[in-house]
């Protein structure tokens, strides 16, 4: 017992690159995470972290302890899974995380649709624009805009996105519309920081990159206020096609320099990969993708 504890406790130290964010997933305290790994460390005579104030690795031993001891316990939680038919049946708790606005507009109903699909299993739905860590946080699902950086987590395209630069027909009665991405520096703008975190705006055109600086006038941390801000004739700002669909339909606001933005932006489900999936994590993906996908459209659409 005492060696699997060491051996679950070195993988989340590993997965969640630090141990208290371990201790947090483990729900333990620190000072015992730090101890079984010590005591893991003098069992096989093997340091497997490099520890700095602000940094904790894996040596070389530890990445290829990681890549075996994972696997145990993948082997484990797979064969009491598949005890319980939890590989079979969709059931316990499933939980989701989406950027907000996306969350709340089609994850949640997706989610509400599936539940009664599926009522041996409930959910729980973590919305927030942030990358949340499925592994140290304990999530099973994630919908992910953008391009995906290497992992672990087995991913799922389901439809793309693009950016639209709009303002309101107010502000464009006291200001030109910009006929190229370079005019922003001459005009007030809005820019959301998760989006831009940079006072420029990279925009694309017949494969082509093309950087226009801008002067912010007002940053905000929430796509609310951009919004808000746009259509009160404040400025121009730069948002996803979902995001200003509705305000754009209702004339509030107005797209720009539609012919700069060619680019588009992936759009996937994301989750832990085992050996087996448990058929809740299984079957709401592929619930999810195909709801999805049916709105392919409407997500690039303005």
């Amino acid at each position: 017992m005492d060696r699997f504890k060491q051996l679950e406790t070195f993988v989340a130290v590993a997965d969640a690159g630090g141990f208290n964010a371990a201790a947090r997933k483990l729900q333990m305290s620190p000072p015992s995470v730090t101890r079984l790994i010590a005591d893991l460390e003098e069992r096989i005579e093997t340091r497997l972290f490099v520890r700095t104030t602000r940094l904790v690795a894996l040596t070389e031993a530890g990445e290829r302890l990681h890549l075996d001891a994972a696997q145990i316990l993948a082997d484990l939680e797979n064969a009491e899974a598949s005890a319980t038919g939890a590989h079979v049946v969709p059931q316990g708790v499933l939980t989701v995380t989406a950027p907000q606005l996306f969350g709340h507009r089609f994850i949640a109903p997706i989610v509400r649709d599936y539940l009664d699909v599926y009522p041996t299993v409930t959910a729980h739905t973590l919305f927030v624009d942030r990358i949340v860590n499925l592994i140290e946080e304990g999530l099973d699902v994630a919908l992910r805009i953008g391009e995906l950086p290497d992992s672990s987590l087995k991913a799922l395209r389901v439809g793309s996105l693009r950016r639209v630069t709009v303002a309101s027909p107010a502000y464009f009665k006291r200001n030109p519309r910009p006929k190229h991405p370079k005019d922003l520096i001459n005009h007030k703008t809005i820019a959301p920081v998760g989006l831009s975190p940079i006072p420029a705006w990279e925009f694309a055109a017949k494969g082509r990159s093309q950087i226009a600086h801008i002067k912010p006038g007002l940053s905000c941390n929430t796509i609310d206020v951009a919004l808000d801000a746009a259509c009160s004739g404040w400025g121009i700002t730069r948002l996803l096609s979902y995001q200003v669909a509705d305000a754009v339909k209702s004339g509030d606001l107005v797209e720009v320099l539609g012919k700069f933005e060619d680019r588009r932006m992936p759009i996937h489900l994301v989750h832990s990969e085992g050996h087996l999936t448990a058929a809740k994590i299984r079957t709401f993906v592929d619930f999810a993708a195909k709801v999805l996908r049916q709105h392919a459209k409407k997500l690039e659409a303005v």
